[in-house]
């Protein structure tokens, strides 16, 4: 495999704000004497190098598959530009810019198809997890008749079957399951889904780009709903949200949702009564080579027709466009406020009909009070409720890690609210929404008096990948929280305290820490592994799945912290498509319990994480 620098950079921050890059990473030089190096340069980097409207940066390009790439160029949106390229030079380029080991690997054997795309009656009555968060409140919390697991057969929990992702060396999008069917994403832009019981597909989707999205589900909660099937909603890397039908794969609606070069979608959409809300964040905080006017990115989130896809209104996370307020000490203009990107699936209250967003930093300077934020916003009009910041001036890219002259003078320490916030249900009708930060703190607020915060503990260490950085869970008596804290920070500077990875549960309504499971190193030494969690988790009635950074996934007794199952899915097995294949660390979306199964996905490839494309179900005794 050869890496660019471009790929490197957007490998750095593009999921949840954390910053870091594959330990695999070649010198900035490699590639260059590819046969579609020259091409590019003659016939694509004036737009894609910089950062002209709507030409996505080479950081995208390096993200995306070789055949979605000459698919473009031979007949897609990029046909025009390239009509003076020959086939074997549109290959070229393809090659160079995307990673051709993933093209080799697509043509691994296929997948089995299933005999019937529709699922029995039974299965498809079968309740189900619809979306990432599980419920509008972002729970992650899997009730018992849908979890259908009890806690004394968790530990005889076996593989069933597993599915290897083709053209795929990572795997992060969460698997949602309802009516007997698995949806997830994958890197080469696949949309699979697959038969829940046996691992055969349905059907398949064509993105145009890497879909890292969770797939959610619509619920019958209008009636234009009731009598036809659920639609599938994700977004892919290069900004565009899809819907399709459900039963089908067929494409209803597609649609660019922010016309930044920089743009992305790397979390769930949200989905509630005929509207699907997006959240919208960038790789522009590592595009800052040398050179680079930094940075005319803002989050926002963006309301839309579930039917259409029609836009129905959009929030910035900050209000002003970004405008020239300085140069960097090698000359070039810096552009703010920027950043305060959304990295994570929103919150839904529908009591206050409000909508809840955690926000990343800044990428300039100066910072503004939007960033490492939560922000609630009117569900109908998108109207900005009200505002709690909970770490100030915290400006950062990845200039700040290369030392280019990029990084902000005084550059913050890049705690961004990654992970989406969830709600809690408290006493007399005082609810509580709880935020995980990078910092290793957890804080709840009272979401009608969010002035100050109810409660807060710090839990991790922290830094850039450290603390909570995907997802929490909680049930009616606690929050679950999940601390990454990688040994090796890849910061720069001296971190003298020691990292805190592990699992822990504290009170929902105090705060009070319950219990604490550490997560103890059984690397051994070995390259990209580390006992962290970094994954979102979930919780069934009694149980708390959480998959690690070192390829295991666990189940932790709710009460005590226990472990009561584990398996490594780093190890070598046979797939449903007969060749062998092989998880790695466990990132992004975690473990999801439907049926009497765990489903979870394995494979991060990105900071230093080990590679892997397996999706691997377990049921009791694997039958």
């Amino acid at each position: 495999m050869t890496t660019k620098l471009p790929a490197l950079l957007a490998v750095i921050a593009c999921a949840v704000g954390a910053a870091s890059a594959p330990a695999s990473a070649a010198p900035a030089a490699a590639g260059a004497t590819m046969p579609g190096a020259a091409l590019y340069h003659a016939f694509c980097a004036q737009c894609h190098d910089k950062a002209i409207y709507k030409a996505p940066a080479r950081s995208f390009l390096n993200l995306m598959a070789p055949d979605a790439i000459y698919g473009a160029l031979a007949g897609g949106l990029m046909r025009q530009q390239a009509a003076a390229l020959t086939d074997k030079q549109k290959r070229w380029i393809a090659d160079y810019l995307g990673d051709a080991s993933l093209a080799r690997a697509a043509q691994a054997a296929p997948p089995p198809t299933c005999v019937t795309r529709g699922g029995s009656p039974a299965a498809r009555s079968q309740p189900g997890v619809y979306s990432w968060g599980v419920d509008l409140g972002n729970s992650h919390s899997i009730p018992g008749d849908v979890a259908r697991l009890p806690l004394g057969e968790i530990g005889r929990l076996k593989l069933k079957w597993a599915f290897a992702y083709p053209g795929a060396q990572r795997a992060r999008s969460q698997p949602t399951i309802a009516m007997g069917t698995l949806f997830v994403g994958s890197q080469n832009g696949t949309v699979y889904a697959l038969d829940a019981a046996s691992g055969c597909v349905r059907w398949t989707f064509r993105a145009s780009a890497e879909v890292r999205t969770p797939i959610v589900l619509s619920r019958t909660d209008l009636p234009e709903l009731r009598a036809r099937a659920p639609l599938v909603f994700f977004g892919d890397i290069i900004g565009r949200a899809y819907a399709l039908d459900s039963k089908s794969g067929k494409l209803l609606w597609m649609t660019r949702v922010d016309e930044h070069p920089s743009a992305t979608i790397t979390a769930a959409p949200a989905y509630y009564k005929g509207q699907v809300y997006i959240p919208v964040s960038s790789l522009e905080e590592a595009a800052t080579i040398a050179g680079y006017e930094c940075c005319t990115f803002r989050g926002s989130v963006v309301a839309l027709d579930a039917f259409t896809g029609a836009q129905l209104w959009k929030r910035y996370t900050i209000d002003q466009t970004p405008a020239p307020v300085g140069v960097t000490s090698a000359g070039t203009r810096v552009f703010a406020p920027s950043g305060a990107a959304v990295w994570s699936s929103p919150t839904i209250d529908r009591k206050r009909r409000v909508l809840y967003i955690g926000t990343g930093d800044n990428y300039s300077q100066p910072a503004d009070d939007r960033s490492d934020a939560v922000l609630a916003l009117d569900l109908h009009t998108g109207a900005i409720r009200w505002i709690h910041q909970m770490v100030a001036a915290d400006a950062w890219n990845v200039g700040c890690i290369l030392d280019n002259g990029e990084c902000p003078t005084k550059p913050g320490p890049d705690f961004d609210i990654g992970a989406g916030t969830t709600l809690v249900k408290g006493r007399g009708g005082r609810d509580l929404l709880v935020a995980g930060l990078k910092s290793g703190d957890v804080i709840a607020l009272d979401v009608d008096h969010p002035a100050k915060p109810v409660w807060s503990i710090r839990l991790g260490r922290g830094g850039i990948q450290g603390g909570v950085q995907f997802g929490l869970a909680h049930d009616r008596n606690n929050v679950y929280v999940p601390i990454s804290d990688m040994a090796q920070t890849h910061e720069r500077g001296t971190v003298t305290e020691p990292p805190h990875p592990g699992l822990y549960a504290v009170d929902a309504l105090t705060g009070k820490l319950r219990w604490s499971a550490p997560a103890h190193d059984r690397c051994v030494g070995r390259a990209d592994c580390d006992p962290g969690i970094a994954a979102s988790i979930s919780v069934i009635p009694g149980a708390v799945f959480a998959g690690h950074m070192d390829g295991r996934v666990r189940a932790y007794d709710a009460l005590s912290g226990r472990v009561l199952w584990t398996y490594d899915t780093t190890r070598s097995v046979k797939t449903v498509s007969g060749e062998i294949a092989h998880g790695g660390s466990i990132g992004g979306g975690g473990p999801v319990v439907v049926g009497g199964m765990v489903y979870v996905n394995s494979g991060y490839n990105l900071y230093w994480h080990m590679p892997g494309n397996l999706l691997l179900a377990f049921s009791v005794d694997g039958k």
